[in-house]
């Protein structure tokens, strides 16, 4: 993207092709990378794109707190945010010009795909972004302009429509780590990921001249979308150095990181069997003997008083912290970007505002069945708690029979039971849908607003701070505010 950048990007693909190289030959000059496959890059590229990047978005979402000091996200006073992922679209450059030199259209494929999830990340985090001279650092362009975010919101659907065009499914894909080279599922994610894309824009009618709901309506009717757990957009880990869960002996998640009561009573509320897989039961509860299934074994720390307050939770015993398995167990489940459960609650949306003609209630079921089986799956020694009988149960209870009604009573169910499945997953879709739509309702902190984007990078400010400035004076009248309304909000 720039001149730094473009050091930076040598040095990563250096590191990346290493093990495949003499060292001797490495020393000849690092700014001359020798060609390489495309499917060299592509594993460390897949596993940057679809790992648990932080647990931000636990904090502002009410789902945990922290009681040793003042997280910053838990009180909504976050401030910049990197550009890290410009790296990773560099990265995925290189993959894709090294595809095209040796004629493997499945990586151009699979780039395109990431380049829109990297630009989706980037927009959605700040607003406007560099997007369409991003990736130009190596040639004239140094400092590259900042695009309106309606254009780069355009540019991400064209990158899925590309990766739909060329993805063959009948080609060999090496150093997937996603989907093991199947390219079927591939497909099936590219697809679905487009309306999770144009559903983040349901406060629009157009992008571009694209009519959203006539476009959302068009990719459903195709069909080809995730049909079951199978095929989730995820990451799975195993037991080696490099490849274990990214909380694994997280010393946070065993000393101070407790559950919020914002999450742990709605799960009471609902004698959600799920609370059993996110939290363990207070220290109380423990030494009483109570069940793991005994609903009052479990409470959580009020997220908009002091941090003091709730470490009296603590010294009191009366506090649940984070399930264990976390950051216990290296294997604990999958990191997911896009899930067929989440699918399923997009669909329900769609169907509530009167997108596409399916029952909004049969994919509200789909969704909580099928975020059951996953747990049934990936909890391990609690899939007794998330069998056919135990879902069957769930859902009959008045609290989440799907009601129907009107547009804000339905979102309210749909994005609630959202809500329950984002628990470590999909990063900061969960408060992007609250920011869209108002649900699920958020404890926030008399007088306090939700911050609604990120301030750019300091580092734009003494590089490129023409064009910063410029995106700055266009969006929010010059101020890089946190609470700022960027265009897909308005």
């Amino acid at each position: 993207m720039k001149k730094y950048l473009k050091t930076l990007y040598a040095i990563t693909l250096a590191l990346t092709v290493v093990g495949c190289h003499d060292l001797d030959k490495l020393n000849e000059d690092p700014n001359k990378i020798k060609e390489t496959d495309p499917y060299l890059l592509l594993t460390k590229i897949e596993k940057s794109a679809f790992s648990l990047q932080n647990i931000d978005k636990e904090y502002a979402a009410r789902m945990i707190i922290q009681t040793d000091g003042e997280s910053t996200y838990q009180y909504l006073k976050w401030g910049s945010k990197g550009f890290n992922r410009y790296n990773d679209l560099l990265q995925t450059k290189k993959m894709m010009d090294e595809a095209t030199r040796t004629g493997k259209e499945e990586y151009l494929a699979i780039g395109h795909f990431l380049k829109a999830h990297f630009f989706y990340e980037l927009t959605m985090n700040f607003g406007d972004i560099p997007f369409s001279e991003a990736l130009l650092g190596e040639g004239d362009i140094q400092f590259p302009k900042y695009d309106e975010q309606e254009a780069v919101f355009v540019g991400i659907l064209e990158e899925l429509d590309q990766a739909s065009q060329i993805i063959k499914k009948d080609a060999t894909l090496q150093g997937d780590i996603i989907y093991n080279g199947n390219l079927h599922r591939w497909e099936k994610l590219i697809e679905s990921y487009k309306l999770k894309v144009l559903l983040t824009l349901s406060k629009k009618q157009k992008v571009g001249t694209l009519n959203i709901a006539q476009r959302f309506n068009e990719i459903y009717q195709k069909g080809v979308l995730l049909m079951d757990n199978a095929d989730n957009g995820q990451l799975t880990f195993f037991d080696q150095a490099g490849s274990r869960y990214p909380q694994f002996n997280s010393s946070s998640y065993g000393s101070s990181m407790y559950m919020s009561s914002t999450f742990v009573n709605l799960l009471k509320e609902l004698k959600d069997p799920r609370l059993f897989a996110f939290a363990q039961r207070t220290a109380t509860a423990l030494e009483n003997g109570l069940a793991e299934d005994d609903f009052n074994g479990y409470n959580g720390g009020d997220p908009i008083v002091p941090y003091a307050e709730n470490e009296k939770l603590v010294q009191s015993k009366n506090i649940s912290k984070v399930r264990n398995r976390y950051y216990q167990d290296p294997t604990t489940e999958t990191n997911v970007i896009l899930s067929y459960s989440e699918l399923q609650f997009i669909l329900a949306e769609a169907a509530a505002r009167g997108w596409i003609a399916g029952n909004a209630e049969e994919f509200y079921l789909k969704g909580i069945k099928g975020n059951f089986e996953y747990y049934a799956q990936y909890a391990k020694g609690l899939a007794h708690y998330y069998g056919t009988e135990q879902y069957e149960g769930y859902v009959q209870q008045e609290a989440v029979r799907y009601k129907g009604g009107d547009i804000a009573s339905q979102l309210k169910q749909i994005l609630t039971q959202k809500y329950l499945i984002m628990f470590h997953q999909a990063g900061m879709t969960i408060y992007y849908d609250y920011l869209r739509t108002g649900y699920p309702e958020f404890k926030l902190q008399q007088g306090v607003t939700a911050p609604t984007r990120w301030q750019y990078p300091s580092s734009e400010y003494s590089r490129n701070q023409e064009n910063l400035q410029k995106a700055l004076d266009r969006q929010f009248s010059g101020s890089d505010n946190i609470r700022g309304i960027s265009w897909w909000l308005k």
